[in-house]
């Protein structure tokens, strides 16, 4: 059915198997794709970091630069549970980092973050911190569905960022600084980036997104949060210099905002957007020949089953 139009509403939508957006939503439509998330992933972690009082936080309460793919297959799986997991574990999930996070207090060191913020100390719970967390994320999915699968239509991009408001409320942020729909959402996203907004690249996030453009590829083998690959390979992995593996960023960082690509420092020329074009394109490629399962996050999958078996026994009463 066209998105934004018509949609005849589940019959699971509202129980807790279907969780807080469920099947026919846009969020589960548009969080389904392995590439797109891992597009979606070192962009938002940049975005999350180029706010001073973030990188402050990630700094100081992290072993981020030495094992960034912990934070990020953390940030995923996270992300993905509250997306796909039935409502008591979703609710679940954010309790669980609501807590961690009320842990994550300290003194800014950075003076270019104090000078930015005007402030001295931080707390991760801090209303205006998870708004723009939150909203890195949203925003990110937006942006790489829309470069890498084709504009969402007005209709389902509304939809999807309407179904991310309870989320955004249940992690604490107040109703009167969330903003209330995608235009107003937009509007606050540019304010937050432009001249005047407290988004401002420091040299401690610099720092830390050396990490991420450069990532050490021996957390990916053995144990941690972040290993996919036996332990075996950790050796291996260890004698690979780190910008190895940089350039498959590219396409992440092509949809960067350019005054934030350029806060970074990272150079960008039309050698690096050529190969970033490449390799997106070398994805729909594959995308069209394989079958669609293949490049599906397992949560999605595992989301799937649930809602289809529970189907299947209502049916069969």
């Amino acid at each position: 059915m066209v998105a934004g139009g018509s949609r005849r509403r589940h019959p699971l939508t509202g129980t807790d198997a279907a969780g807080f957006y469920g099947p026919g939503s846009a969020a589960w439509a548009r969080n389904r794709d392995a590439f797109l998330l891992l597009g979606a992933g070192p962009r938002a972690l940049l975005l999350q970091l180029a706010h001073p009082l973030v990188a402050e936080g990630v700094a100081q309460h992290s072993d981020f630069r030495t094992d960034p793919w912990s934070r990020l297959a953390g940030t995923l799986r996270s992300y993905l549970r509250i997306i796909y997991a039935s409502r008591t574990g979703a609710t679940a999930e954010i309790a669980r980092l609501n807590r961690l996070h009320r842990s994550i207090t300290g003194v800014v060191d950075d003076p270019e973050a104090r000078a930015a913020t005007g402030v001295e100390t931080y707390a991760a719970r801090d209303p205006g911190l998870s708004l723009w967390v939150h909203a890195t994320l949203v925003e990110s999915t937006l942006a790489v569905n829309d470069a890498w699968r084709g504009p969402m239509s007005p209709g389902e991009a509304a939809r999807f960022y309407a179904e991310t408001l309870p989320i955004g409320r249940a992690f604490g942020i107040p109703a009167q600084i969330l903003p209330v729909d995608l235009a107003a959402f937009r509007a606050w996203w540019a304010e937050m980036l432009g001249p005047g907004g407290v988004i401002c690249v420091t040299p401690t996030a610099r720092e830390l997104a050396a990490t991420i453009l450069a990532p050490p590829l021996a957390p990916l083998a053995g144990q941690g949060g972040g290993a996919v690959l036996p332990a075996r390979l950790r050796p291996v992995l260890a004698a690979i210099p780190p910008r190895a593996a940089g350039w498959l960023l590219w396409p992440s960082i092509a949809l960067l905002p350019p005054s934030i690509r350029a806060a970074y420092d990272i150079p960008w020329s039309p050698g690096r957007r050529a190969v970033a074009a490449w390799l997106v394109a070398g994805w729909r490629a594959w995308a069209a020949l394989l079958p669609a399962t293949w490049g599906t996050m397992p949560q999605a999958l595992s989301a799937d089953r649930r809602i289809a078996a529970l189907a299947e026994n209502a049916r069969s009463r």
